[in-house]
Protein backbone atom coordinates (compact mmCIF):
# COMPACT_ATOMS: atom_id res chain seq x y z
CA UNK A 1 0.00 0.00 0.00
CA UNK A 2 2.82 2.36 0.88
CA UNK A 3 4.47 1.69 -2.49
CA UNK A 4 1.21 2.42 -4.33
CA UNK A 5 0.85 5.78 -2.54
CA UNK A 6 4.44 6.71 -3.39
CA UNK A 7 3.86 5.84 -7.06
CA UNK A 8 0.62 7.85 -7.17
CA UNK A 9 2.36 10.80 -5.51
CA UNK A 10 5.22 10.61 -7.99
CA UNK A 11 2.92 10.49 -11.03
CA UNK A 12 0.69 13.27 -9.70
CA UNK A 13 3.73 15.42 -8.94
CA UNK A 14 5.03 14.97 -12.47
CA UNK A 15 1.69 16.04 -13.91
CA UNK A 16 1.70 19.20 -11.83
CA UNK A 17 5.25 20.18 -12.72
CA UNK A 18 5.24 19.21 -16.39
CA UNK A 19 3.39 22.32 -17.57
CA UNK A 20 3.04 22.66 -21.30
CA UNK A 21 3.90 25.69 -23.40
CA UNK A 22 0.48 25.71 -25.07
CA UNK A 23 -1.96 28.50 -24.28
CA UNK A 24 -1.90 32.28 -24.05
CA UNK A 25 1.15 34.26 -22.93
CA UNK A 26 1.71 37.96 -22.23
CA UNK A 27 4.78 39.43 -23.89
CA UNK A 28 6.54 41.95 -21.68
CA UNK A 29 8.41 45.08 -22.81
CA UNK A 30 11.94 44.62 -21.44
CA UNK A 31 12.48 48.36 -20.98
CA UNK A 32 9.21 49.29 -19.26
CA UNK A 33 8.05 45.97 -17.79
CA UNK A 34 4.59 46.59 -19.29
CA UNK A 35 2.70 43.82 -21.10
CA UNK A 36 2.59 44.47 -24.86
CA UNK A 37 0.61 41.65 -26.41
CA UNK A 38 -1.00 38.25 -25.96
CA UNK A 39 0.56 35.43 -27.99
CA UNK A 40 -1.26 32.13 -28.38
CA UNK A 41 1.03 29.08 -28.57
CA UNK A 42 -0.56 26.12 -30.36
CA UNK A 43 0.26 22.91 -32.19
CA UNK A 44 -0.53 22.32 -35.85
CA UNK A 45 0.54 19.33 -37.95
CA UNK A 46 3.00 18.22 -35.27
CA UNK A 47 4.78 21.59 -35.01
CA UNK A 48 4.39 24.46 -32.54
CA UNK A 49 3.40 27.98 -33.59
CA UNK A 50 2.74 31.28 -31.87
CA UNK A 51 0.30 33.92 -33.11
CA UNK A 52 -0.17 37.46 -31.82
CA UNK A 53 -3.73 37.14 -30.60
CA UNK A 54 -4.05 40.70 -29.32
CA UNK A 55 -1.96 43.85 -29.07
CA UNK A 56 -2.81 45.40 -25.70
CA UNK A 57 -2.33 49.07 -26.62
CA UNK A 58 -5.31 50.12 -28.70
CA UNK A 59 -3.30 52.72 -30.63
CA UNK A 60 -0.89 49.97 -31.85
CA UNK A 61 -3.48 47.42 -33.04
CA UNK A 62 -3.41 48.49 -36.70
CA UNK A 63 0.40 48.45 -37.05
CA UNK A 64 1.82 46.46 -39.94
CA UNK A 65 5.16 44.72 -40.31
CA UNK A 66 6.63 47.19 -42.80
CA UNK A 67 10.21 45.98 -42.20
CA UNK A 68 9.38 42.29 -42.67
CA UNK A 69 10.28 40.39 -45.81
CA UNK A 70 8.46 37.78 -47.86
CA UNK A 71 4.91 36.78 -46.96
CA UNK A 72 5.07 38.76 -43.69
CA UNK A 73 5.75 42.07 -45.48
CA UNK A 74 3.04 44.63 -44.60
CA UNK A 75 1.04 42.01 -42.71
CA UNK A 76 -0.93 43.32 -39.74
CA UNK A 77 1.04 42.48 -36.56
CA UNK A 78 -2.09 41.61 -34.60
CA UNK A 79 -2.94 38.02 -35.70
CA UNK A 80 0.52 37.50 -37.26
CA UNK A 81 2.21 34.13 -36.72
CA UNK A 82 5.55 35.10 -35.16
CA UNK A 83 6.72 31.64 -33.97
CA UNK A 84 6.90 28.82 -36.51
CA UNK A 85 8.03 25.25 -36.88
CA UNK A 86 9.15 24.34 -33.36
CA UNK A 87 9.31 20.70 -32.28
CA UNK A 88 9.78 19.17 -28.84
CA UNK A 89 13.23 17.96 -27.81
CA UNK A 90 13.31 17.01 -24.15
CA UNK A 91 11.82 19.85 -22.11
CA UNK A 92 12.38 22.47 -24.86
CA UNK A 93 10.83 23.24 -28.22
CA UNK A 94 13.51 23.96 -30.82
CA UNK A 95 14.25 24.06 -34.53
CA UNK A 96 11.85 26.86 -35.37
CA UNK A 97 11.90 30.54 -36.21
CA UNK A 98 10.71 33.69 -34.45
CA UNK A 99 10.01 37.03 -36.12
CA UNK A 100 10.46 40.36 -34.36
CA UNK A 101 7.81 42.48 -36.12
CA UNK A 102 9.25 45.75 -34.79
CA UNK A 103 12.62 45.08 -36.44
CA UNK A 104 11.37 42.91 -39.28
CA UNK A 105 14.02 40.28 -38.49
CA UNK A 106 13.62 36.52 -38.21
CA UNK A 107 15.81 34.41 -35.93
CA UNK A 108 16.23 30.76 -34.97
CA UNK A 109 14.09 30.05 -31.91
CA UNK A 110 13.59 27.83 -28.91
CA UNK A 111 11.08 28.04 -26.08
CA UNK A 112 10.71 26.32 -22.73
CA UNK A 113 9.06 26.68 -19.33
CA UNK A 114 11.39 28.23 -16.74
CA UNK A 115 12.42 25.65 -14.16
CA UNK A 116 10.36 26.01 -10.99
CA UNK A 117 8.17 28.72 -12.58
CA UNK A 118 5.40 27.02 -14.58
CA UNK A 119 3.84 30.37 -15.51
CA UNK A 120 6.99 31.77 -17.13
CA UNK A 121 7.87 30.92 -20.72
CA UNK A 122 11.44 31.57 -21.85
CA UNK A 123 11.55 32.58 -25.51
CA UNK A 124 14.97 32.71 -27.14
CA UNK A 125 15.80 34.12 -30.55
CA UNK A 126 19.35 33.56 -31.76
CA UNK A 127 21.87 33.70 -34.59
CA UNK A 128 24.89 31.43 -34.05
CA UNK A 129 26.18 32.23 -30.52
CA UNK A 130 24.35 35.54 -30.16
CA UNK A 131 20.95 35.35 -28.49
CA UNK A 132 18.29 37.20 -26.57
CA UNK A 133 15.86 35.56 -24.17
CA UNK A 134 12.53 37.07 -23.18
CA UNK A 135 10.26 36.04 -20.32
CA UNK A 136 6.58 35.76 -21.20
CA UNK A 137 3.93 35.33 -18.50
CA UNK A 138 1.06 32.83 -18.72
CA UNK A 139 -2.36 34.48 -19.07
CA UNK A 140 -4.46 33.38 -16.11
CA UNK A 141 -8.00 32.33 -17.01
Amino acid sequence: MKLVMICIGFLYGNLIFSQEVFGEWKTIDEDTGVAKSIVEIYEKDGEVYGKVKKILREDKRDLRCTKCKGDLKNQKIEHMVILRGLSKKGEKYTGGKITDPEKGKTYDAKIWIEEGKPNTLLVRGYVAFFYRTQKWKRVEK
